[in-house]
């Protein structure tokens, strides 16, 4: 395993624990019976260096079961980093009926739809017991506040693309003359090799590509080009898997005691 795919996996891990400890702490002074659930989200990509993560394409899927008798309303908001909290959004499920909240919807009720560097923050889950929805100036409340099945799906994945097959062609050639001179001496006449990696269906010019190679490699500019002459001497073809760089992992939600909820959007 390489330190990349240790990299992801630990990160992975550290949002596993935060996310089944609970990071929000229960209030002691709460006045409602209110349960809710707090989700740790982290959802675009990172392409340097720079952090909080490593390099790489990160989501989040919530997926919410109604396993009660009877349906059950719950609010649900998000609280993003370094940015305003979002109104909650009122749903009900019936009996055994489930949903789910992705990254394009945390994304849209934020009002960053369009954003694609990473976002981190929480998804809050709200099951109220003072609420009814028929009846909206009735208190109801349930001794049962586990009406919700709660569970977070994370992946990670450092590929720009799902791991594939890739064909690749190995060229063995030899350079007849270098009229640049920037091509070191005992690599003139001399049998050398370099495997590319090769696109299906499509014509290439083989010894073209040997040519653009060097010129990268020893600075040479594309006007010069016709000053290398090179020969191929053969060319062979494999297959290889892309590496499959990516982690996952899955936390089931307890609930806890409440948290006050402001606006709502039905």
């Amino acid at each position: 395993m390489n330190l990349h795919k240790i990299c992801l996996w630990l990160f992975l891990v550290t949002i596993l624990t935060i996310t089944s400890s609970g990071v929000l702490a229960e209030e002691s002074t709460s006045t409602n019976n209110d349960v809710f659930y707090v989700a740790k989200f982290v959802c675009g990509s990172i392409f340097s260096d720079e952090g909080p993560l490593r390099p790489g394409h990160y989501d989040t899927s919530i997926s919410i079961l109604n396993k009660h008798h009877n349906s059950t309303t719950f609010f649900w908001n998000v609280s993003m980093n370094n940015s305003p909290e979002s109104h909650a959004t009122l749903l009900t499920l019936d009996t055994f009926q489930s949903t789910g909240i992705n990254c394009q919807d945390i994304k849209r009720v934020s009002g960053m739809q369009d954003r694609t560097e990473l976002v981190e923050g929480f998804v809050l889950v709200t099951v109220p017991q003072t609420y009814n929805v028929a009846e909206p100036s009735t208190i109801t409340t349930s001794s049962d506040n586990q009406h919700l099945e709660v569970q977070v799906f994370y992946t990670a994945n450092a590929l720009d693309s799902l791991p594939h097959e890739v064909v690749y062609e190995k060229i063995s050639f030899y350079i007849i003359q270098d009229r640049t001179k920037k091509i070191p001496e005992d690599m003139i006449r001399t049998t050398l090799d370099v495997t590319l990696q090769s696109e299906l269906n499509k014509i290439s010019n083989t010894e073209m590509k040997v040519k653009k190679l060097l010129s990268e490699s020893f600075n040479i500019d594309d006007e010069q080009l016709d000053d290398i002459e090179i020969r191929i001497k053969d060319v062979s073809i494999g297959v290889g898997s892309m590496i499959d760089d990516h982690a996952i992992s899955l936390s089931i939600l307890k609930p806890q005691g409440s948290l006050p909820y402001e606006g709502i959007e039905k």
